[in-house]
């Protein structure tokens, strides 16, 4: 993973162009090059708003190849944090989302301090349903999102032990 630059358009313009990707997105409407650019701009942009949080290319790791991409970032408009994937239609069924989904969640808990982590998807998406799951998501029901009522999953921050804490004082003086 890393943060998008200018330089993947053409690599964003691909997975957002195909209608099996979006079908869960906006119904499969092929987004047009004026929306991709922008979306670009918003998610470079971002790195510098939310430290930490952000959208970030994905790629295998046996050649470099675009698979995606992962996201961290506020749920707007709420201060929920959100963990989300959108991956090209060939990587579908291969890990991906999940083995994303999973560092992300891990990531926004032991590095940033998060203490809750959600994920929303369409009704009918169960194959995201499943990789939030296995990413350590619940089912929490319904929630609003994104103007649409969706499907949200949630995650908190595992609590720490009282011991742990203790040894870790004492480790510090």
């Amino acid at each position: 993973m890393r943060e998008f630059a200018a330089a993947d358009f053409d690599d964003l313009l691909l997975l957002d162009s195909d209608p099996r990707v979006l079908k869960y997105i906006n119904g499969g409407k092929p987004m047009a090059r004026a929306e991709v650019e922008a979306a670009l701009q918003r998610v470079t942009g971002y790195y510098a708003l939310y430290p930490g949080l952000g959208v970030w290319r994905a790629s295998r790791r046996d050649n470099g190849a675009f698979v995606g991409w992962y996201c961290l970032k506020y749920c707007p408009p709420t201060t929920d944090v959100e963990v989300g994937y959108r991956l090209l239609f060939d990587a579908w069924g291969k890990g991906f989302a999940t083995e994303g989904a999973r560092a992300l969640v891990d990531y926004g808990f032991t590095d940033l301090g998060v203490t809750r982590i959600i994920g929303v998807t369409h009704p009918g998406n169960k194959a995201s349903q499943h990789v939030l799951q296995k990413s350590g998501l619940r089912d929490a029901g319904w929630g609003r999102y994104y103007n649409r009522r969706l499907r949200l999953f949630i995650a908190e921050a595992p609590q720490r032990s009282r011991a742990a804490e203790l040894r870790e004082r004492s480790a510090l003086r």
